[in-house]
């Protein structure tokens, strides 16, 4: 398992990384699913250097950087606590540093929030059609508790499932 390093986001410069690293996960990974035009409505409405700015600093989310042991950026994610769970917004590993238990690692570490937070729960939503994250979201002991669609503007709809993990104390 890949060793890694959790850095928080707090500068510009961590922003333009994230936003770099976002717009190359979500072009590689997403455009099969929903269409190039909605990848690119949804990294400017939610992955833009002005959207996750205003994330960071008005609403409340905490964003990270992964690292692997080299200092290579191999991924983020994004997380927001809310009443009696921390929401895991955004958690993208690039594809070429997939399988190798970055995310495993990066979870313990996302679980490490949420219970100094003394939250007891993660959630998260996923696209239905995500199939690859669905198993590795159940591996890492999730279950989907609900299904959502949800209109984000522009004619584009997000078709979801909810997933959760209980934490233990």
């Amino acid at each position: 398992m890949g060793a890694i390093k959790a850095i928080k986001a707090i500068d510009e410069n961590h922003i333009a990384t994230l936003v770099t690293l976002a717009h190359n996960i979500w072009r590689e990974h997403y455009i099969p699913m929903i269409g190039a035009k909605q990848v690119e409505y949804m990294l400017e409405k939610f992955q833009s250097k002005e959207a996750i700015s205003n994330q960071i600093k008005k609403e409340g989310y905490l964003y990270y950087l992964l690292e692997d042991v080299n200092g290579i950026r191999v991924g983020y994610f994004g997380v927001i606590p809310r009443p009696n769970e921390l929401f895991l917004s955004k958690f993208y590993i690039t594809a070429k540093n997939r399988g190798k238990g970055y995310a495993r690692r990066a979870l313990n570490f996302i679980e490490t929030i949420a219970k100094d937070k003394g939250l007891s729960r993660l959630s998260l939503t996923v696209n239905k059609n995500n199939t690859g994250s669905i198993e590795a979201y159940k591996k890492l002991g999730f279950t989907i508790t609900d299904s959502l669609v949800t209109d984000i503007g522009s004619g584009f709809i997000m078709d979801d499932y909810k997933m959760s993990k209980a934490l233990r104390p």
